[in-house]
């Protein structure tokens, strides 16, 4: 029998190597084989069905959800997001998201589609390290989480009231004086920290300390194992960065879907009472984004842009319809669901902005 290599597979068939590698580490490829470390496939094999373009209907298909509670979340726009999801006919095999956050749109779009490849990024340490320990460290992750699970959990109020800002002083203690033998711990923390605080709510003030009080919760879920373990077994193929969207250019293409998530723009000078980071993401750098995502188009890339729809409050505010004037805008109804005045909470319209 006659082999070719996986770069002479990956020419023939239009794909890239690593594709080729991919499939025949899934068993798609009959009687292709490893020899040493690379593959080698009968010169005669066709190239499988692109089981990318097509979504999973099996019962057993592992559904993820996001492991942390974020504020700005998309769990409740996916039905109007999934709507832009480009990838049915095969072309566009990769995905972007460049401000991951909780990853409801990431986590939705990996339960759907077999992609080629996937890049996600964020500038809060905090929260790429959680997502690296859930990719490489899973059981020790697990086993943190159980112990500080059966730990908390049995307390009365004031026990946990106690338990909780010890353990918020030694994450904040960790954040800036730990080093890379405390990850493990450090990313139990966020999750025990965000499973607790009030809202779910991740916030730091100007020093970058978190700091969210505890919230009242009778019997929190600290650690979802098997949510956590079919997260991290989705995340062994992604491209994970802590750092500027700006560092996703070399990875996007005409091939690929992005999702710019930024911070929102805030509705008003009160309503701004959360940060992710010490830094802000004020106008300018909306606009910076924008310019950015102009770029990326200029690529070829399929893009989703979401953000806050300023004419909430002020229907003469045209500063996304402005920077964003030769993409389609789309005003979507949503629930604000995190709000330090629930008398404030309710039915806002968001943007949905897209190149396509």
């Amino acid at each position: 029998m006659d082999y070719m290599s996986a770069r002479e597979a990956a020419d023939k068939w239009g794909i890239s190597q690593r594709r080729v590698a991919v499939l025949c580490a899934e068993n798609r490829i009959d009687n292709a084989t490893i020899v040493g470390n690379m593959w080698i496939i009968p010169s005669t094999a066709e190239k499988p069905l692109d089981a990318r373009s097509i979504r999973y209907s099996k019962t057993d298909e592992k559904k993820i959800k996001p492991f942390l509670k974020w504020a700005g979340g998309k769990g409740q726009l996916l039905s109007e997001i999934e709507k832009y999801y480009p990838f049915e006919n095969g072309k566009i095999s990769k995905y972007a998201e460049p401000f991951v956050g909780g990853g409801a749109v990431l986590f939705d779009i990996l339960s759907k589609y077999d992609l080629e490849e996937v890049y996600i990024s964020d500038t809060n340490a905090e929260l790429i390290n959680t997502y690296c320990i859930i990719k490489d460290d899973i059981d020790d992750l697990i086993d943190t989480l159980h112990e500080i699970q059966d730990t908390f959990v049995p307390m009365n109020t004031e026990s946990r009231k106690t338990y909780y800002l010890e353990k918020r002083n030694r994450f904040n203690d960790l954040k800036f004086n730990g080093d890379d033998t405390i990850n493990i711990e450090k990313a139990a923390l966020m999750i025990f920290l965000n499973k607790t605080c009030f809202n779910g709510l991740y916030r730091v003030n100007k020093n970058g300390l978190f700091n969210v009080p505890m919230g009242a919760y009778k019997n929190p879920m600290i650690c979802d194992e098997k949510n956590l373990r079919a997260v991290s077994e989705k995340l062994q193929r992604i491209t994970i960065v802590c750092g500027d969207y700006r560092e996703s250019s070399n990875f996007i293409d005409e091939n690929t879907f992005v999702y710019f998530d930024p911070p929102y723009r805030p509705l008003s000078e009160t309503s701004n009472f959360t940060s992710y980071t010490e830094e802000l993401f004020c106008d300018d750098k909306q606009i910076e984004l924008a310019k950015f995502a102009d770029d990326m188009h200029k690529k070829g890339a399929k893009i989703v842009i979401s953000n806050s729809d300023p004419k909430n409050s002020n229907s003469d505010d045209n500063f996304f319809d402005n920077i964003y004037s030769a993409y389609n805008i789309h005003r979507v109804e949503a629930a604000r669901m995190i709000n330090c005045n629930s008398r404030t909470r309710g039915k806002i319209k968001e943007l949905l902005i897209s190149n396509f």
